[in-house]
């Protein structure tokens, strides 16, 4: 495994296809894989860049990190490839991560796409569902946690039962929790606005984490952004519905 040094830290990244570059930023806890469902199909019209973001995956993991140092990474995984001008696509921490990137450097983003996300946060939204519901999980793994507060999470349980990696992580309890303290106390509502993008805001009817009045918010704060309400989804609607995500992904790409 090759691993590409970025701001000082090995990330692990792969790219797919050609055409116009695509960069994909995929969830807490999880790794670039988790979006192979999308960036397969995705690599046959652009460029796609998939990456273990710091902390996660096979990329190298500090004890400590921030949101800051995502949003930079991002910026010099684009240095590193030469590319001026990105199409940008982050999934709930992955847009959090997005909407920085695109309010630090709004020239370099093409079009935007954040899917189920939120726009402001003490800490992430996995880790108050979990103190939300404390007692419940009390004594549980990570992965029967996962089982027991599927129902909040996503629209058909019976579904995702077949895709619980979405939600599990391989790091440790240490490694997460780096994870989650690096998502603390963040608010993009006051620059929102300074996005210049057009954006396509994806959110999920029935999600528990990231609820569609947060992504209403955000379209709401972007001069140039739609908001779609996916029916029949939760907080994973790449997965949940995925011909319906990826139509509506291709279509605001192409127009």
């Amino acid at each position: 495994m090759a691993l590409t040094k970025i701001n000082g830290i090995d990330l692990n990244i792969k790219t797919k296809g050609n055409g116009k570059p695509l960069l994909l930023i995929h969830v807490l806890g999880g790794n670039y894989k988790q979006l192979d469902i999308i960036t397969n199909p995705l690599s046959k019209h652009f460029k796609t860049i998939t990456f273990d973001i710091r902390g996660h995956g096979q990329s190298e993991k500090p004890t400590e990190y921030t949101l800051q140092d995502h949003i930079n990474d991002v910026l010099g995984i684009m240095d590193f490839y030469n590319i001026e001008k990105t199409y940008l696509l982050g999934v709930s921490m992955g847009s959090y991560i997005a909407q920085g990137v695109a309010i630090a450097a709004p020239q370099r983003i093409e079009k935007l796409i954040l899917t189920v996300p939120k726009s402001n946060g003490l800490t992430s939204s996995v880790q108050i569902l979990f103190s939300e519901h404390a007692e419940e999980i009390k004594g549980k793994n990570f992965h029967e946690t996962i089982l027991t507060l599927l129902k909040f999470l996503v629209y058909n349980t019976e579904i995702m039962q077949h895709h619980l990696d979405v939600f599990e992580t391989d790091l440790t309890p240490e490694q997460f929790a780096a994870a989650n303290k690096a998502m603390t106390n963040f608010d993009f509502r006051k620059d929102l606005p300074s996005i210049t993008a057009p954006t396509l805001v994806i959110s999920g009817k029935y999600d528990g984490l990231n609820p569609p009045k947060d992504g209403q918010e955000i379209a709401s704060l972007i001069p140039n952004a739609t908001f779609n309400e996916m029916q029949f989804s939760g907080h994973a609607p790449v997965y949940e519905e995925t011909e319906r995500y990826l139509k509506l992904v291709e279509d605001f790409l192409f127009n």
